[in-house]
């Protein structure tokens, strides 16, 4: 089975969340990457909400690297909006060679968006997971997030995240 490297740092940090939209998904480790950082301003295409998005420079970010089918990169690609602000972008990453990441791409940033309050959870459960440092996860935390306005589809991920405390 051919493989490929990703790099997740928002909503897909955590493994049960990867693991529902690309099902071989596996996790060979987690890195520091001091030249980027982690911003909530990709403009979201379904719900125009902020996004995670990682920009040069700041105070660092960390990610999670998963080997992943290749036959299962489309559906990570329908998932993440390839080609609706999202583009494909290789990042080397030590010990781990080049990983395909997502970044927003610069008409869809908007400094002004705020995450809704179910997608920074699960950003804040990815990095709860993976044990990342607790500045860095108090840095999440204090993100200002909005709350959905959209019950049926607020409702559907409350419960997945919780599903995810039961894996």
């Amino acid at each position: 089975m051919s493989c490929y490297r990703y790099a997740a740092y928002g909503s897909n940090l955590h493994p049960g969340r990867l693991s529902e939209r690309t099902p071989s998904a596996t996790l060979v480790g987690t890195r520091f990457l001091p030249d980027l950082s982690l911003r909530f301003h990709k403009r979201g295409f379904k719900d125009g909400s902020g996004k995670c998005n990682i920009v040069a420079g700041g105070s660092g970010v960390f990610v999670a690297i998963y080997d992943i089918a290749e036959a299962e990169r489309r559906d990570l690609d329908l998932c993440e909006g390839l080609g609706y602000g999202y583009d494909h972008e290789w990042i080397p990453i030590p010990d781990h060679g080049p990983c395909l990441t997502y970044v927003a791409d610069s008409l869809a940033i908007d400094d002004a968006l705020r995450p809704l309050d179910w997608y920074k959870e699960y950003v804040l459960r990815g990095a709860r997971f993976h044990g990342f440092p607790a500045d860095y996860v108090s840095a999440l935390e204090s993100v200002p997030a909005d709350t959905d306005s959209d019950g049926p589809r607020s409702r559907r991920e409350w419960e997945c995240i919780l599903n995810l405390d039961a894996e």
